[in-house]
């Protein structure tokens, strides 16, 4: 017999050693590939939604007059890029845009420029122009020429203008912040699949001892050996990653279905077509965690101090989580906060399976019943036996409590946010040039919409911040209202004084959103020296509002406060008009300004569309929860399958000792139990910690703001059941070993000697 012959003959006496290790890394390659590739679509999903809501260039008349078709000849003649967007609002379906396809073509021959139209016209709510046409024979609608950045800076023929167009309100760095929270969850999955795949690989190794021995004894070096297990590795990992791969990208492709339903509507690019995401990264990925997780030898003191339990060892771990909890309050930036989660959860894996086990044995010195004390000695055992997949199964569900609770406050803010920026039906740009004044003086005289509706102006510009001694500080955003009224009194203030919209109203001060305030160190009832065109005044804080996705400091200010000297850089009015129609608004502020177009916005129309596009991002992140459940499901169930089936024949002792099956059968399904719903408790404060981190540490220190904090109770409900039911699925195949003698118990948590 050859020497590799010998070797590896160990997996002719166990296959289902080998099957296990190979479909271990093959799942665990498909898992962690299906998490990648969904969070890399949701980072593109993410850019595509920030397109649809996002501001591009239109082209407009310099007079003022509304575009037209003749306005879209002359400047394709012209050779300009420009591609019509014609929206016609319909009582039946609401909204509709009607997209030229072929117009849109020239975009992708302009620079890093993103195509406006590739998908198909199914009316949600895009339609051909043709069709978007003849609704606007008999229905409201609007005109406009998107022009390509690369054309929008030069050879715009006389007569014609650039203009910002937009359709909804930018999320900013929102989608940022969630990205870099899904990219930092990524991490932690591979960890989870290097715990797994390392646990397996040292049962095996455990189980060639004698072998390896045996081979030493006939004159093998250690060396030899070593390359001999690490080219068996290579070649299993290279077997099993590329299927691995292929599952993974498949299975998040099915998952990610329905998802361009939502996204082929504005600027397309099918998410899913053609599967063009690369296959080096994810290959090399888990190349180099099969690896690592297999021969790196610096885990095995590591693994045997998860199985010493000295006495000095459980205090040392628990400063250290101490100290990591109190690092990750009070880090002042990002690189401490990262040190901070890493030395918890180093301590925290360290110290769930010691916890376990000295609980089992304080208990089991309490016992009288002799069955009862062997339980938990038992329970003791498989604890530090089973110490590397234990802390896999913490993590796994550590990390499934904080995705979940950070996709839904996600998903909450988000809805929240986007209906606070929509509170109005209808958005009504005032034209340049024009006096906002007289809009505001006809609004008011209009009795139907002082009765029904509600209504208020708004003013963007630039203010500065006075330094202490006078000097200019940083410039930030105003915001100014008036009159204030119910589409802004429901918002979200982080803290106030008492009657703050009132107080705004009557001009007795400002708000400040929540970046100005944590920059600036602001707190409500300081007062801010503000300087507004040429004046400077002192403005007591009456409010703290947060404002998600917004990287620049905010002021909200009454109108009326404004001096007259002051440059609104952008006017416009929101419009709830109740029993008066819209067309009736629009007609008498045309007659009011004195112009022919007026650019009226449906913010219902708005809200569903991004809200749809927005929702199918998400689901995304909740499919990376379904991902990470089934890896801490099916790992736990297949690891504690083989681990305790290395005591089976320890187990059948209990038929020697008196026991009928059915009682024994009793006692490993208590055992199972136990293990798994005290690892799932251990798992829930680490859980909760991790989400506290990712949306009260990590959003203020790298964007300035903060996420609410939320818990879900029902959620750790279905996780409890879930740790039972794995309990219950691995006592069930225990029942089944108990027929089925084995020789010895092995560990892969002691690599020499043996617990009985």
């Amino acid at each position: 017999m050859t020497l590799l012959a010998a070797l590896f003959s160990h997996y002719r006496r166990h296959p289902m050693q080998l099957l296990a290790l190979a479909a271990l890394i093959v799942l665990a390659t498909m898992l962690w590939t299906g998490v990648h590739h969904l969070t890399s679509q949701a980072r593109a999903s993410l850019d595509r939604s920030e397109l649809a809501v996002a501001e591009r260039r239109q082209v407009t008349r310099a007079d003022g007059k509304p575009v037209s078709v003749q306005d879209f000849v002359e400047l394709r003649r012209a050779g300009l890029c420009v591609m019509p967007w014609l929206e016609v609002a319909t009582p039946e379906t609401g909204r509709v845009v009607g997209l030229d396809p072929l117009a849109a073509g020239c975009f992708e021959s302009s620079p890093g420029e993103d195509r406006p139209w590739r998908g198909e016209l199914d009316g949600a709510p895009f339609v051909d122009i043709r069709e978007a046409a003849g609704l606007a024979k008999q229905h409201w609608s609007e005109l406009s020429l998107l022009v390509s950045g690369a054309d929008s800076d030069a050879g715009l023929p006389s007569g014609y203008r650039v203009e910002p167009f937009t359709v909804g309100p930018d999320s900013g760095e929102l989608g940022e912040s969630f990205l870099l929270n899904m990219d930092a969850l990524g991490v932690l999955v591979l960890l989870i699949t290097a715990l797994l795949l390392r646990s397996v690989y040292l049962l095996g190794l455990a189980q060639r001892r004698e072998s390896f021995a045996l081979l030493h004894r006939f004159g093998v070096p250690g060396g030899r050996i070593n390359r001999l297990l690490m080219l068996e590795i290579m070649l299993l990992a290279l077997v099993c990653i590329v299927p691995g791969v292929w599952l993974g990208r498949w299975l998040a492709t099915g998952l990610g279905t329905g998802f361009g339903q939502a996204l082929e509507g504005l600027f397309d690019r099918p998410l899913y077509a053609g599967q063009k995401g690369g296959w080096l990264v994810p290959v090399v990925t888990m190349l180099v965690v099969v690896l690592v997780a297999c021969l790196a030898d610096f885990l095995r003191p590591l693994a045997r101090g998860l199985s010493m339990g000295s006495r000095w060892q459980g205090g040392f771990l628990m400063l250290c989580l101490l100290a990591g909890i109190g690092l990750s309050v009070w880090a002042p930036a990002l690189v401490w906060l990262f040190v901070a989660v890493a030395v918890v959860f180093v301590a925290s894996g360290i110290l769930a399976p010691l916890l376990i086990a000295r609980l089992a044995d304080w208990r089991a010195s309490r016992e009288a019943d002799p069955l009862s004390r062997w339980r938990h000695r038992e329970l003791s055992v498989l604890a530090r036996r089973l110490a590397l997949p234990l802390v896999a199964l913490q993590f796994a569900m550590a990390m499934v409590l904080a995705v979940q609770a950070l996709v839904t406050t996600f998903e909450s803010t988000f809805d929240r946010w986007l209906a606070q920026r929509l509170e109005a039906d209808f958005y009504i740009e005032v034209p340049e040039g024009v006096d906002a004044g007289l809009a505001v003086d006809w609004l008011a005289e209009q009795p139907k919409l002082v009765s029904s509706g509600v209504w208020h102006r708004v003013v963007r510009g630039q203010a500065t911040v006075m330094e202490p001694g006078g000097e200019p500080g940083p410039v930030v955003d105003v915001f100014a209202l008036g009159p204030i009224g119910p589409l802004v009194t429901g918002w979200q203030l982080f803290e106030s004084t008492g009657a703050p919209w009132q107080k705004l109203a009557a001009g007795q001060g400002l708000m400040v959103n929540e970046q100005l305030a944590r920059r600036r160190g602001l707190a409500v009832g300081d007062l801010l020296s503000l300087k507004l065109g040429n004046q400077v005044g002192d403005f007591p804080i009456l409010a703290v509002y947060p404002d998600y996705g917004r990287p620049a400091g905010e002021v909200l200010i009454n109108v009326s406060m404004l001096p007259t000297d002051f440059e609104a850089g952008f006017q416009s009015l929101s419009v709830s008009p109740g029993n008066l129609p819209i067309d009736t608004i629009a007609s008498g502020l045309k007659q009011v300004w004195a112009v022919e177009q007026l650019t009226v916005r449906d913010n219902r129309a708005i809200e569903a569309l991004a809200s749809a596009i927005f929702d199918q991002t998400f689901l995304l992140t909740r499919a990376m929860t379904i991902l990470t459940l089934i890896l801490a499901t099916i790992a736990l169930m297949m690891m504690g399958w083989v681990f305790f089936s290395t005591r089976a024949w320890y187990f059948r002792l209990l038929v020697v000792w008196g026991l009928s099956p059915r009682q024994a059968a009793v006692q490993l399904t208590r055992l199972s139990l136990s293990l798994t719903s005290a690892i799932a408790l251990l798992a829930l404060p680490l859980g909760i910690w991790l989400t506290w981190v990712l949306v009260h540490r990590i959003n203020p220190l790298a964007f300035g703001w903060s996420l609410p904090m939320a818990v879900y109770p029902r959620f750790w409900l279905e996780l409890g059941v879930l740790s039972l039911l794995v309990g219950l699925g691995i006592a069930l195949l225990m029942r089944r070993q108990l027929t089925s003698p084995v020789l010895a118990p092995e560990s892969a948590s002691a690599l020499s000697g043996g617990e009985r």
